[in-house]
């Protein structure tokens, strides 16, 4: 079991890396073989919109998004953590949703599997967010949902916290670290 954590924080060490660290801490203790990729040490270009993935489901722009792809490929269990900023996933998260539309083209337009076959994937979103209002979470939630929906990935859930705004914050919830490991183990144990 190949676990894929994709921290997209530009914030080193802050609440969605805590949490993220503790999923992948939990699912590790289960057995499975974990890696977390952080998006802001990366260079991904925006997607142009060029089409050419359109003709054999492969992205032109040859930048780290081409290592994203392959690790994306290999994991069973995919966990994106990213805080929210304008009610949405951060530029870095955003910019490699996009560029999955090399593989969105695999799919509905040359009729493959986008990550190169059909096992079965599940995805978890971990996310933070500084304000406290009842919709904070539901614009990325519907991008999060619908990049899991495209790549084949079924929704295995979230762990989502409110008034989360200043780095470690997270760690004055109670239990939400514990949540984390649980929710590591959980994924790789369905």
């Amino acid at each position: 079991m190949r676990v894929l954590g994709i921290a997209g924080s530009p914030r080193r060490g802050g609440n969605t890396d805590l949490l993220l660290g503790e999923v992948m801490r939990g699912a590790a203790s289960r057995g499975a073989e974990v890696k977390t990729i952080t998006l802001n040490n990366l260079k991904i270009a925006p997607c142009q919109h060029c089409d050419g993935c359109l003709e054999a489901g492969r992205c032109r722009v040859m930048d780290d998004m081409q290592m994203v792809y392959r690790e994306l490929e290999a994991a069973d269990r995919i966990v994106l953590a990213s805080p929210i900023q304008f009610m949405a996933v951060t530029a870095q998260m955003k910019a490699m949703i996009d560029r999955c539309q090399a593989l969105w083209a695999r799919k509905y337009v040359l009729k493959m599997p986008p990550l190169g076959n059909r096992r079965g994937r599940k995805g978890l979103f971990i996310s933070v967010g500084g304000r406290k209002v009842a919709n904070l979470f539901e614009p990325a939630l519907a991008t999060i949902r619908a990049l899991f929906n495209t790549l084949d990935i079924a929704y295995a859930g979230d762990l989502l916290f409110h008034g989360v705004d200043e780095k470690g914050a997270i760690t004055k919830y109670p239990d939400a670290l514990h949540q984390a490991f649980l929710a590591g183990q959980k994924l790789v144990e369905e």
